[in-house]
């Protein structure tokens, strides 16, 4: 099997050398670029990148900016690293579609755990792997979800959450349970990120949005309609 090809973009090049030295122990294919703008054209020119590690603070052209080129034509994960750890950041990051966020200074075994549970989650799904629940339909395989027989185009994050809500149909989830699940045991973010990420899906389901009941003081619970 071919490996896996890694963007690392990161204008600090002892950055990008130590996220590379990482990621090639763990047998991934690593592409580095120094600026945003690189890293863009690095990205249309090859067609097989499986994942994308990009800084925000860049010149020629920021970490917010390459995100936005890039989610444009592609849904490609996007882990997004940055020196500051701040709320509206990281809030701005995941409405552009980033799937995760590391703060600066970080692990880099963390990040790789990440990077192999992202990929695991898109490259290793059975084909036959279907979900049904409440009018609502789920391909693992074609990473897909129709809405009573329409579809509708959710990011990455979105997609793994409500493949969540559904495989556990019925059952009250707490925050702590969803982060730990949906965005791994390692991810020191805060509980405000799964309630936006609910309330974002839920406006895309519309209706069947009212399948997730929200539970006072512990988290959500999906529920098929009676």
């Amino acid at each position: 099997m071919d490996k896996l090809k890694i963007l690392v973009v990161d204008d600090e090049s002892r950055m990008r050398k130590l996220v590379k030295d990482f990621l090639v122990k763990n047998n991934y294919d690593v592409l580095e670029a120094e600026d945003g703008a690189q890293a863009v054209d690095i990205f249309f020119e090859q067609n097989d990148i499986a994942l994308i590690i990009l800084d925000v603070m860049m010149p020629k052209m920021d970490g917010w900016q390459v995100c936005r080129e890039i989610r444009a034509y592609s849904k490609v994960p996007i882990i997004m690293l940055t020196a500051k750890a701040d709320e509206k950041d990281e809030l701005q990051g995941f409405e552009l579609g980033v799937d995760e966020y590391i703060s600066k200074p970080f692990s880099p075994k963390i990040l790789v755990a990440r990077v192999e549970a992202i990929l695991r989650r898109t490259n290793q799904v059975s084909a036959d792997d279907l979900l049904e629940a409440g009018g609502i339909r789920i391909d693992k395989a074609a990473h897909s979800v129709t809405v009573d027989g329409q579809p509708i185009d959710l990011s990455y994050k979105e997609f793994e959450l409500l493949t969540y809500f559904v495989e556990n149909k019925g059952i009250a989830l707490s925050r702590e349970k969803i982060l730990n699940s949906v965005w791994n045991y390692d991810y020191f973010g805060d509980a405000r990120t799964i309630d936006t990420h609910v309330k974002k899906l839920r406006s895309k389901m519309g209706d069947k949005g009212e399948l997730i009941k929200t539970i006072w003081g512990m988290g959500y619970k999906f529920t098929e309609a009676e």
